[in-house]
């Protein structure tokens, strides 16, 4: 029989696996783009050579928050977001455990962003914003989706934890 290293990956941790760098690189992406909207604002301001723009302002206030939470998203994957390691060394099973009552925190964070996101970006729906005159709704589905996104990668690190406190393999 194959070692689990030698194991093909199954279908949904390549799914998360495909996710996770897709949005790595969204988020390289929004970064990049960010620095239109900050530099146009910047010259407007302090330059006559460019009439002020005001929906930079806006613009980058939308791409900050989405990479925000963008990031947010890769941090619980990476289980680096809200990680914290203040207990000393345990043993694997122990530090499974500990690891599982961390994540239940989080679970209840994301419910809260699907939940209360879904009707903020409803609240949203049908308005645009002042300046650059885009629908809100843009803005708002960032909650939901990084609720939704980290309740798909807790699914992962919650049956990888159990299978550790299970005393199994992990894959």
């Amino acid at each position: 029989m194959p070692s689990p290293e030698a194991q093909p990956r199954s279908l949904w941790r390549r799914f998360t696996a495909g996710y996770a760098q897709f949005l790595t690189g969204l988020l390289a992406f929004s970064v990049a783009v960010i620095v239109v909207p900050v530099t146009l604002q910047m010259v407007s301001r302090y330059t006559d050579l460019i009439p002020p723009y005001i929906w930079t302002e806006e613009m980058a206030r939308f791409l900050f928050i989405w990479m925000i939470m963008i990031g947010a998203m890769i941090g619980v994957r990476e289980a680096s977001h809200f990680e914290v390691d203040v207990w000393p060394r345990l043993s694997r099973r122990s530090e499974a455990a500990v690891r599982i009552a961390a994540r239940l925190g989080i679970l209840a964070l994301a419910l809260v962003f699907v939940v209360g996101g879904i009707e903020f970006t409803r609240f949203a729906w049908h308005r645009t914003s002042e300046l650059a005159e885009l629908p809100l709704w843009m803005i708002h589905i960032a909650w939901p989706v990084a609720g939704i996104t980290w309740l798909i990668f807790l699914g992962e690190q919650f049956y990888d934890e159990m299978r550790i406190l299970l005393g199994r393999s992990v894959p």
